[in-house]
C-alpha cells in the first residue's frame, strides 16, 4: 500500500504549521518543500513568542535550552515548565521541560516535545480513498551546562527524534553547542549551533537530515533589571538569515508584557504570577496562516535563593512583643561573600539595615528602632534579604512589609445622655 500524493500533502501541511512556531516566511517551504525538523528547531514557548524569539543570549527558563543549552546555568531555582499550543490544520503542540541549576556539577535539564497533526486523508496509487492518518513527532531532550569562570558558560544538549507517518516510523539522533559571555552584569551576548550532528531520519527509501542551524545574539537589561531588549540573527541553509527582536518589561513584580519581531510578523505576549513560586504565560504571534497562541504555566522550588520572614510581622516595642524577629535562609551557587537586609519605610529611606559577610546567620533581632537608636513611627515598613555570593551573583528575596504599632485599639466610643 503507497501513501501517495496524500503523504506529500501531510508533509507539507505539517510544515506550515510548524512555521507557525517561528513565524517562517511561507516562501522558504514553497522553496524548500518543508524543512526536516523545523518543528523542533524552530520551536516556541509562551515567553519566547512574545520576544519574537530572540532568546539566545538569555535562555534562562527549561525550555532556553532549545535556543542555548548554556543558559541552564544561569538559573537560580528548579523548575518544571508545561506548555500548549494549537497550530494549524488542527495541529497540536505539547511541551514538558525541568531544569535543576547545580552548583560544582553542571546544571542539568530534560525536555519533551511532542507535535500532532489532524486527520488526513489516505489514498492509493489510484486515488483512491483508504481512510485517515495522522503524522506525529517526538523529542527528548537532555542539556547539561557548566560555567568555566564567573563570566563564560558553555552548553551541550544530546536528543532522540521520532517521527511516524501512518505505518511509516524513523528514529535519529542529534546534538546541540552553545555559550553564553556576560559583558557586564547587565550585558549578554550568546550564540548557539542546533543540528550539529544530525539527526537523520529515513521513513521510507530517503534519509532526510535535519540542518544545522547557528544563531547569535545580544540581551541587555534596564531600568534595575524590570526591563530587557533582546536581538538574535538565526541563519540556516534553505530560509537564509533571519532576524528576531523583543523587549519585556515587568509593570509590577507580578505582571509582565512583551512585544517582539519575528523576522516579518508582529508577536506579543504577557506573563502573570500567581504567587511567587508559579507563572502563567500567554504568547501570540501573526503568520501568513493565522493568528496563534500559546499557553504555558511554570512552577519553581529549591536550588539557589535567599529568603527571609519576620516573626511576629506586626509588633509593638512598647507591648509584650516588643522586638521582631527575622528568620534568614541562603544558598548559593558558590560561597556567600556579603549579605545585607534593609529595612524601608513609606518615604524609600534605609532606616535600618543589618548586614555582614559571608553567610548569613539563622536570624537577626529587631526592636523597632533606627540606625541611630530613635524608635520608628509605627507604619507599615519593607525589608528585602540580598545576597551575593564570590562570583558576583546577586540573590534577593521578594520584598515584604512589617508593621510597627504602638497604638491601642482605635475608634470612637458612644456618649449616651440622658
Amino acid at each position: 500500500m503507497k501513501l501517495g500524493r496524500r503523504f506529500i500533502r501531510c508533509a507539507g501541511i505539517t510544515s506550515l504549521a510548524a512555521a507557525g512556531l517561528w513565524s517562517q516566511p511561507a516562501h522558504a517551504d514553497e522553496l524548500t518543500g518543508g524543512i526536516p525538523g523545523e518543528w523542533l528547531s524552530h520551536y516556541s514557548s509562551a515567553r519566547t513568542a512574545g520576544l519574537g524569539n530572540a532568546f539566545v543570549a538569555s535562555a534562562n527558563e527549561p525550555f532556553g535550552m532549545l535556543w542555548n543549552p548554556a543558559g541552564l546555568h544561569g538559573m537560580f531555582q528548579n523548575e518544571v515548565h508545561f506548555e500548549t499550543a494549537r497550530l494549524f490544520e488542527d495541529t497540536q503542540i505539547n511541551g514538558l521541560s525541568f531544569a535543576m541549576p547545580m552548583r560544582k556539577i553542571p546544571s542539568f535539564g530534560v525536555t519533551v516535545i511532542s507535535l500532532r497533526s489532524g486527520e488526513f486523508e489516505q489514498t492509493n496509487d489510484l486515488n483512491e480513498q483508504l481512510g485517515s492518518f495522522q503524522e506525529e513527532n517526538l523529542a527528548f531532550v537532555l542539556s547539561a551546562s557548566k560555567s568555566l569562570n564567573k563570566k563564560l558558560s558553555l552548553g551541550t544538549s544530546v536528543k532522540v527524534v521520532r517521527q511516524a507517518v501512518a505505518e511509516f516510523d524513523a528514529a535519529g539522533f542529534g546534538a546541540d553547542v552553545g555559550l553564553l559571555y556576560e559583558i557586564t552584569p547587565i550585558i549578554r551576548v550568546g550564540a548557539s549551533v542546533i543540528n550539529i550532528a544530525g539527526p537523520s531520519l529515513q521513513l521510507r527509501s530517503t534519509t532526510e537530515e535535519y540542518p544545522t542551524q547557528i544563531r547569535g545574539g545580544g540581551a541587555v537589561k534596564f531600568l534595575g533589571g524590570r526591563g530587557s531588549f533582546a536581538m538574535e540573527l538565526d541563519h540556516q541553509e534553505g530560509p537564509g538569515t533571519t532576524w528576531h527582536t523583543g523587549t519585556e518589561y515587568w509593570i509590577h513584580p507580578t505582571m509582565a508584557f512583551r512585544v517582539g519581531y519575528d523576522d516579518k510578523y508582529p508577536a506579543g505576549g504577557m506573563s502573570y504570577k500567581v504567587t511567587p513560586d508559579m507563572r502563567v504565560d500567554y504568547g501570540l504571534t501573526d503568520h501568513e496562516l493565522g493568528v496563534t497562541h500559546r499557553i504555558g504555566i511554570s512552577y519553581r522550588f529549591g536550588g539557589f535563593f535567599a529568603s527571609s520572614h519576620a516573626v511576629p510581622e506586626v509588633f509593638s516595642p512598647l507591648g509584650e512583643q516588643a522586638v521582631t524577629k527575622f528568620e534568614l535562609e541562603a544558598h548559593a551557587k558558590a560561597d556567600v561573600d556579603t549579605w545585607a537586609l534593609e529595612i524601608v519605610d513609606k518615604q524609600s529611606q534605609v532606616v535600618r539595615r543589618f548586614s555582614g559577610r559571608e553567610q548569613p546567620p539563622s536570624h537577626v533581632m529587631w526592636d523597632g528602632k533606627s540606625e541611630s537608636g530613635l524608635p520608628l513611627p509605627d507604619g507599615v515598613y519593607t525589608y528585602q534579604l540580598v545576597v551575593t555570593d564570590r562570583e558576583g551573583r546577586v540573590m534577593q528575596d521578594r520584598t515584604r512589609t512589617i508593621e510597627i504599632a504602638t497604638g491601642g485599639p482605635q475608634g470612637s466610643v458612644p456618649v449616651l445622655l440622658e
